[in-house]
């Protein structure tokens, strides 16, 4: 049996609303609960795979809340570091999903109970123990005061030498490309392995090229540089090599979740000492079978489900 690395993250919990029917949402009459929140998600997915996962939340002290800490702690996940807080409400979203599997999320996340946590709250304790620390940019989106948190930290990390993953996990309803271009600048420096859409580095960068890829990589000194494109595959700039890996072939439900469980797979590659391009395929492998069914983390795979699938290419039985 492998041995048993431990992740970190941290984030806001959502309780996420899923549509019955497809189509936009004012035409959408019934939905059922769930819980989501990337953080989260990644959470799960590393979790489902076999990595101790450890998340560091705060919830509203009411029912929805308690759905959220029930699910995560049935998981097996550590919520030893998730609290309950007073007259901050558990945050909402409502997902729109089309006939083609893409969607809307529509978030109702004002006074979230994640604006309790302090930077004071980020301690070397904390820390013990943890092979990777991954953070998203969706909690530095949140509120500018959650930047603060990030950099102690961030600094903590590296203090303590764990290394960073990174998923800008941009969210342009939350805050403006200005805003998340400074504050990016600010955490790269610190990213060891940075996990990123195509389209939101281009967003980021102002351009997708090879070039500048690569001089985005040399310029913070990003070990691990990680494109995730979808249907079209992966790719990953490490240590000045370009490695490839294409996607896996799916019928599409619900495309949410997919990039926090590619996050996942590529994360628990490589603490299981994986190749590059076998970190790509499990990671292609997991984000693939989060698409074939509705929910955020529903389609998360254990790593006796993934392991077949990509060696396989068949849609496993679950």
């Amino acid at each position: 049996m492998s041995p048993q690395f431990a992740v970190l993250t941290i984030g806001d919990g959502l309780i996420t609303l899923n549509p019955h029917e497809n189509g936009p949402l004012r035409f959408v009459s019934g939905f059922s609960r769930k819980v989501g929140g990337a953080e989260l998600n990644f959470a799960i997915g590393c979790a489902r795979l076999g990595l101790q996962s450890k998340w560091v939340s705060r919830l509203g002290n009411d029912e929805f809340g308690r759905v959220i800490y029930n699910f995560a702690r049935g998981e097996g996940i550590d919520v030893s570091n998730v609290e309950f807080v007073e007259g901050y409400p558990t945050s909402l979203n409502f997902k729109e999903i089309r006939e083609d599997g893409s969607g809307k999320t529509f978030y109702y996340r004002q006074q979230s109970p994640i604006l309790t946590l302090k930077p004071e709250d980020m301690t070397k304790e904390l820390l013990e123990g943890i092979d990777m620390l991954h953070l998203s940019g969706v909690f530095l989106s949140i509120d500018p005061g959650n930047r603060k948190i990030i950099e102690r930290v961030l600094k903590l990390a590296k203090e303590m030498s764990i290394p960073v993953s990174f998923d800008p996990n941009l969210r342009l309803k939350m805050w403006t490309i200005e805003e998340a271009r400074t504050t990016f600048e600010e955490v790269f420096p610190y990213v060891n392995i940075l996990l990123t859409g195509l389209d939101e580095i281009e967003l980021i960068l102002g351009e997708s090229s090879e070039e500048a890829l690569v001089e985005c990589a040399e310029r913070f000194n990003i070990g691990q540089f990680v494109i995730k494109d979808g249907a079209n595959g992966a790719r990953a700039y490490i240590d000045g090599n370009w490695y490839e890996k294409e996607a896996f072939v799916v019928k599409p439900i619900d495309t949410v979740g997919a990039g926090d469980g590619f996050d996942a797979g590529y994360i628990y590659a490589y603490l299981n000492g994986y190749l590059p391009e076998e970190r790509l395929e499990l990671a292609n492998g997991v984000g693939a079978l989060v698409t074939t069914v509705s929910g955020d983390n529903e389609g998360l795979p254990y790593l006796d489900e993934v392991l077949p699938f990509i060696h396989k290419e068949i849609v496993i039985e679950r």
